[in-house]
């Protein structure tokens, strides 16, 4: 059941009348020499600090170590839940989970990096949402998190998830791929859909640059983790209406690869350029303001 590639993995869907989901498990199984109940124990407990993480900072705000973030999620539930939100129930309640992970992860808290710390929250903002609005199941959403999973691994094989290395885009843009890909799945979409979806996040979070103030994963990485929510379910939400992407995810992924490779240091999580340069955000970390 392995793959390396996303054709390879559409072709075991196809052939063996799985989803991707499916995929993942029987390949994780025959390849760690484990069983189903095994690492189907080990995706509710991510699933559990996953929710922890994301709920948390929704009751009891802080500031993050570097002091540049620490609020914000509630901020956010708090416009949602009076009723203010122009985004709509599952939207306004992805960007706060995303926004609540990040929190978690700059205050040295538990977190599941998916497929980062500085991207972790849009994988769980994105499908805990969906969870909450939708009324679905836990086992659905263990099922989501395996998907997620194998188009990580794709990113991964193929191309990179670091932003020293590709920028943003490989982070919060790979994370919000498989974010929207795993949604496709979790609201009943097929596997070709599911790839739709995360080719068309790529193009659209394509070129992103990683610049963190002051050098540390709080800011602009916050806003990018609900930003990234945001695009994943816009990217599902076409996949699902039946648009087609006109790039293969394979080919996207290798284009995203091909584009971070061509940025400049500056711009590739050196602290150096963009957002960690402006004067205001400067005098904020007592940097080179």
């Amino acid at each position: 059941m392995d793959f390396k590639s996303g054709a390879e993995l559409l072709e075991l869907c196809e052939k063996q009348g799985l989803l991707i989901s499916q995929v993942m498990v029987k390949r994780e199984c025959a390849l760690g020499e484990t069983t189903g109940e095994e690492i189907e124990g080990r995706m509710n407990r991510a699933l559990e600090i996953m929710r922890a993480s994301a709920t948390g900072p929704l009751e009891r705000p802080g500031r993050s170590m570097g002091g540049l973030i620490g609020g914000e999620a509630k901020r956010l539930m708090d416009h949602r839940q009076e009723g203010k939100s122009i985004c709509g129930e599952v939207l306004s309640l992805a960007m706060a989970y995303a926004a609540a992970v990040l929190e978690v992860s700059a205050s040295m808290g538990l977190i599941v990096a998916a497929p980062t710390a500085g991207s972790a929250g849009v994988v769980p903002g994105v499908l805990l949402a969906l969870q909450r609005c939708y009324d679905l199941p836990d086992e659905k959403v263990v099922d989501a998190l395996f998907h997620a999973g194998a188009v990580g691994y794709l990113a991964m094989r193929n191309a990179t998830v670091a932003g020293a290395v590709g920028g943003c885009q490989a982070e919060v843009g790979v994370a919000a791929a498989m974010a929207a890909s795993a949604a496709v799945e979790l609201m009943g979409g097929p596997p070709r859909q599911s790839l739709y979806a995360a080719s068309t996040v790529l193009m659209n979070m394509l070129g992103l640059v990683c610049d963190p103030v002051g050098g540390l994963v709080e800011y602009p990485c916050q806003n990018r983790n609900a930003a990234g929510a945001a695009n994943a379910l816009a990217a599902a939400e076409m996949a699902l209406s039946g648009v087609v992407q006109l790039i293969p995810f394979d080919e996207m992924l290798a284009t995203m690869y091909a584009v971070g490779k061509r940025l400049p240091a500056e711009l590739r999580e050196t602290a150096q350029g963009g957002c960690a340069t402006a004067p205001s955000a400067c005098a904020a970390c007592g940097g080179c303001g």
